[in-house]
């Protein structure tokens, strides 16, 4: 599946996404829950052991080596900023066509950036010193 492909809709492949992502969760032992009505910055829910986390769905794109996904709302918000996601979700849940792939990232664990990376081959310096490893947030 490629998004880039003529006419096939983004909220469509955003739609298939979150369907990759919730059936990962289910098979990780996540109860998910869906939130009624679109006018929240998570998609999804999921509970394990009483431990409720929300998420917001991304699809990831392969490009240089990593796994790259949006960290900021790509809607522009007071001021003409795109709006963080800290304090509102728990994690990114990221689907990547690409190797038909799913990932769990905890919000803390990204920094304040536009657009976030989960390496899945060694960089070409091979530097490793505050690397996001794709294979450590997988969902199997």
């Amino acid at each position: 599946m490629d998004s880039r492909v003529k006419g096939l809709n983004p909220k469509f492949v955003g739609d298939i996404s979150q369907s990759m992502i919730m059936a990962a969760l289910l098979r990780n032992g996540y109860r998910v829950l869906m939130p009624f009505g679109d006018n929240f910055r998570y998609d999804l829910v999921a509970e394990a052991d009483g431990v409720f986390r929300r998420i917001q769905c991304k699809t990831g794109r392969i490009a240089a080596g990593a796994v790259r996904f949006p960290v900021a709302s790509s809607q522009y918000h007071r001021g003409g900023k795109r709006e963080d996601y800290r304090g509102q979700i728990d994690a990114f849940g990221v689907f990547c066509p690409d190797n038909n792939k799913c990932y769990l990232v905890p919000i803390g664990d990204l920094p304040l950036v536009r657009q976030a990376h989960l390496r899945v081959t060694p960089s070409r310096n091979r530097q490793s010193k505050g690397v996001r490893w794709a294979q450590e947030y997988e969902l199997q």
